[in-house]
């Protein structure tokens, strides 16, 4: 599990888990938390635990610390946590929210950016998944302004950028650099020309994370781990799509509130 020193506080639970750890095998081999992977859902249920475990360091045991995860659909969509859901009815959007402590906030990815969020003073804590179109949507600017109604204090939320692909091996066509461009003019510094004709290579983090800077936030760190290149820590989407592998597994990234 990877943490960051800019949520290092003990009012705070958190931690960006990797792929080491868990009960799966084959191509989900080690900690897959994602239900909608093709996994076995015993071997899924058993690595959320083991996730969760990791976090709460056995000082916020289940039941009284519980995983939520949204079924991710590359939105802006924010929800506010105030009570637990079955996955089954899990919402359709791309962040959360909460004050509430015990409820832990979990992104799964396996390229997109997982964000985290603490205002730890406020007692108030967010996680967003951040692919490139849920960045260009808006969703860390949606995740703040939710914690702000919520209470927090813009200029005290500190952020992390948590693993996902990297510049190297993120190739993109002409197509996507001009949705995001077109979205946010000052990304296009984000893409390089790659050896490929009409073709770039694309920095996910500094995308995202240019996109925090630009809200005056207490503070934005980026853990500088690329989930393509490290198949050893990490699951990821576009590593098996080149392997036509038909499925992958997913980390999560959980943040929460002590009780």
């Amino acid at each position: 599990m990877l943490t960051a020193h800019t949520l290092d506080d003990s009012r705070i639970r958190h931690g960006f888990l990797t792929r080491e750890g868990g009960a799966s095998q084959g191509i989900y081999a080690g900690l897959n938390c994602g239900p909608g992977s093709q996994d076995d859902a015993r071997n899924v249920t058993e690595n959320r635990s083991r996730a969760l475990g990791m976090v709460v360091q056995d000082q916020t045991p289940p039941p009284a610390a519980q995983l939520m995860t949204c079924f991710q659909i590359h939105s802006a969509n924010v929800v506010r946590v105030d009570a637990p859901w079955a996955q089954a009815n899990a919402p359709q959007a791309d962040a959360m929210v909460t004050d509430k402590p015990g409820l832990m906030l979990g992104i799964l990815t396996a390229d997109c950016a997982p964000v985290l969020f603490a205002d730890a003073d406020a007692g108030i804590v967010g996680a967003a998944h951040a692919g490139w179109k849920g960045a260009a949507s808006g969703v860390v600017q949606a995740t703040v302004a939710e914690m702000v109604a919520l209470g927090a204090v813009q200029d005290r939320i500190h952020a992390v950028v948590g693993p996902c692909i990297h510049q190297p091996s993120y190739e993109v066509g002409e197509d996507l650099r001009l949705q995001v461009i077109s979205a946010t003019p000052w990304a296009d510094w984000c893409f390089e020309r790659s050896a490929r004709a009409g073709h770039y290579q694309f920095d996910l983090p500094s995308y995202v994370s240019g996109e925090l800077q630009r809200l005056d936030l207490g503070a934005v760190e980026v853990l500088d781990f690329d989930t393509y290149g490290d198949e050893t820590k990490f699951f990821s989407y576009r590593r098996s799509t080149h392997r036509s592998e038909g499925d992958y597994g997913r980390q999560v990234s959980i943040i929460g509130l002590a009780l």
